[in-house]
C-alpha cells in the first residue's frame, strides 16, 4: 500500500503540463538524402517501363517513317554532350558549396542551368520537326513510344531547372545554411540520374535506332 502511495501526486504538489506534441528536432541524419534515393528508385521503375513500352514498339512503323529515316545523330550528340557537361559543372557547384564559397557555387549553377536550357531548345527543336514533317506522335507506334519517353525525360530536366532557380533564390536569400546544402544534394542526385537516364536513350533510343 505504501509503495501505491509514493507513485501517485500528493494533493497541492505541481504536476507537469501534459505535452501532445514534440518540439525537438527529430529529423533523423540524411532522413532527406535517403527518403530522396526512395523516390529515384521509384523514378527508375517509370522509365524502364517506358524503355520496355519503346523495346515493343520501336520497330512498329505503320508504313510511316523509320527511326534511321527521322533521326538526326550528329543533333542528339551534342545534345547529350550538353547534358554531359552540365553534369560536370554541377559537381563543380557541389565543390564549391561544400568550401562554403557561395558566389562561386551559384555561378555554377547557372552555366548548368543554361547547359540545361541548351538541352532543352535542341529537344523541342526535334520534336517541332519531327511534327511539321507529319511524324508526330499520332503516327505509328514508334513515334508514339518514342515522343513518351523522350518527352518524360525533358519533362524532367524542365523540372530540375525550375528546381534550380528555385534554390538560387533561397541561396541568395538565405546563404549556405545546412537545409539549402541538404536539397543542393537532392537537386545532385536527381541531376546525375537524369544524365545516366539519357545515356540509355541515347544509346537504346538513337543509336540502335539507326542500324538495320
Amino acid at each position: 500500500m505504501s509503495e501505491i502511495s509514493t507513485m501517485l501526486p500528493m494533493a497541492g504538489a505541481p504536476t507537469q503540463p501534459l505535452e501532445f506534441h514534440v518540439t525537438s528536432e527529430t529529423h533523423p541524419p540524411n532522413g532527406t538524402l535517403l527518403g530522396f534515393w526512395v523516390y529515384l528508385m521509384s523514378d527508375c521503375l517509370v522509365f524502364a517501363c517506358l524503355f520496355a513500352a519503346y523495346g515493343v514498339l520501336g520497330r512498329q512503323f505503320a508504313g510511316g517513317p523509320t527511326a534511321a529515316e527521322v533521326l538526326e545523330i550528329p543533333t542528339v550528340a551534342l545534345n547529350t554532350a550538353l547534358l554531359l557537361l552540365s553534369s560536370i559543372t554541377y559537381g563543380f557547384a557541389v565543390l564549391e558549396m561544400q568550401r562554403d564559397r557561395q558566389s562561386p557555387m551559384l555561378g555554377w549553377l547557372v552555366v548548368t542551368g543554361l547547359l540545361g536550357l541548351g538541352f532543352l531548345t535542341i529537344e523541342l527543336r526535334e520534336f517541332a520537326h519531327l511534327i511539321s514533317i507529319g511524324a508526330g506522335p499520332q503516327r505509328s507506334a514508334f513515334l508514339s513510344s518514342f515522343f513518351t519517353l523522350v518527352g518524360t525525360h525533358g519533362l524532367h530536366v524542365t523540372t530540375g531547372i525550375l528546381w534550380m532557380i528555385v534554390l538560387i533564390i533561397q541561396v541568395l536569400k538565405k546563404g549556405l545554411i545546412t537545409a539549402n546544402k541538404r536539397r543542393l544534394m537532392c537537386l545532385s542526385m536527381f541531376w546525375h540520374f537524369l544524365d545516366v537516364v539519357w545515356v540509355g536513350v541515347f544509346s537504346f533510343v538513337y543509336l540502335m535506332g539507326v542500324l538495320p
